[in-house]
């Protein structure tokens, strides 16, 4: 298995142009394993990034973090994200993921989890400049594939330094930088600061990726805009919604004006549902994947009329069977009209 090309002209490094659209699918603990990153690159996602993968787990070739690594290869591009504190660890989890040939490799500065950031991993490396830099510059050495980085705008707000870590970053060889604009102390609550986005475009010569309430083919243009960023990541807002991505990539697209979202009858839904449900299945066997399908099923069925009795029995199920002799029964005849919660 090879890695697939990162830049239009074949060589190391990385070229947001080479990529087949301007949405990627952003790193979500618990949620973009190997089935849901392949659901979203059948829908549009550019690139998509694993789960967060422990630096020190990785080093010690622990069999479960290796086996989160594994991805298919309709996910390429792919990239696998590393968290954790020390250099070294970094570089040894670099070296075992080489056999996996990803196409780029991230390191997690922005991760606000309490568990990561009580050991200083994360978001908590944004108050350590120089701890940056030196996992960093260990990455880098390691390989000769691309080298991305994740951040926050800064620690607390009024402390923002998003500017000076992404400088630091470029300097010590990173590929691209992903900018979430909020800080730490925020989490995901209230706006995103896009501004933070643009700052960071200005003062870097690499791509830029901006990520934050990215919810809609209009919120993605209006990022755009207002940062210049490269390419616009999606968390949260691909949740139950993969087709976030063709949406984006439809707005973001040379048409002056942007559509609306579209109707997503309830067939087709149901259709990458089951999609998504083998996919786990086939990773995990029946019973794991119904439980862990759980959460996807309650956002699969949000927003349709008389849901909420089902998503109760769906929480409930055992087997594959019962799962969707109950999404038929749901959907006869429904469809999912655009959510106005997921507005800009």
């Amino acid at each position: 298995m090879t890695a697939a090309p990162m830049t239009s002209d074949g060589s190391s490094g990385f070229d947001p142009a080479a990529l087949a659209g301007r949405a990627v699918l952003a790193p979500l603990a618990g949620i973009t394993d190997s089935p849901f990153r392949s659901v979203c690159r059948r829908h549009g996602a550019a690139m998509v990034w694993s789960e967060m993968l422990s630096a020190e787990a990785l080093a010690r070739d622990h069999g479960k973090t290796m086996r989160m690594a594994a991805f298919r290869p309709e996910e390429r591009p792919v990239v696998l994200q590393l968290f954790g504190t020390r250099p070294a660890a970094f570089a040894a989890a670099i070296a075992r993921l080489e056999g996996l040939a990803p196409d780029a490799f991230d390191l997690n500065f922005g991760c606000p989890a309490p568990k990561i950031v009580k050991h200083g991993g994360g978001s908590a490396l944004l108050r350590e400049p120089a701890a940056v830099a030196a996992i960093a510059r260990a990455a880098v050495a390691a390989t000769r594939r691309p080298v991305f980085a994740k951040i926050r705008s800064g620690w607390e707000v009024g402390g923002e330094n998003a500017v000076e870590i992404a400088r630091q970053l470029e300097q010590c060889g990173a590929a691209a930088i992903a900018v979430h604009g909020r800080t730490k102390s925020q989490l995901f609550a209230g706006a995103a600061d896009w501004a933070v986005i643009g700052r960071v475009r200005q003062a870097v010569g690499v791509p830029v990726i901006g990520n934050g309430d990215v919810v809609s083919g209009t919120a993605a243009r209006r990022m755009i805009a207002e940062t210049g960023c490269d390419l616009v990541m999606v968390g949260r807002g691909a949740l139950g919604n993969p087709w976030i991505f063709s949406e984006i990539n439809d707005a973001v697209g040379p048409a002056t004006t942007v559509a609306p979202a579209r109707h997503i009858p309830w067939t087709e839904r149901l259709v990458v549902i089951t999609e998504h449900m083998d996919l786990m299945a086939a990773d995990k066997g029946e019973r794991r994947a119904v439980l862990e399908m759980r959460k996807h099923l309650g956002w699969y069925t949000k927003g349709i009329p008389g849901a909420a009795a089902t998503r109760r029995e769906l929480m409930t199920a055992l087997t594959r069977e019962r799962v969707m002799e109950l999404l038929r029964a749901l959907g006869h005849g429904g469809g999912i009209s655009p959510d106005p919660e997921r507005s800009p």
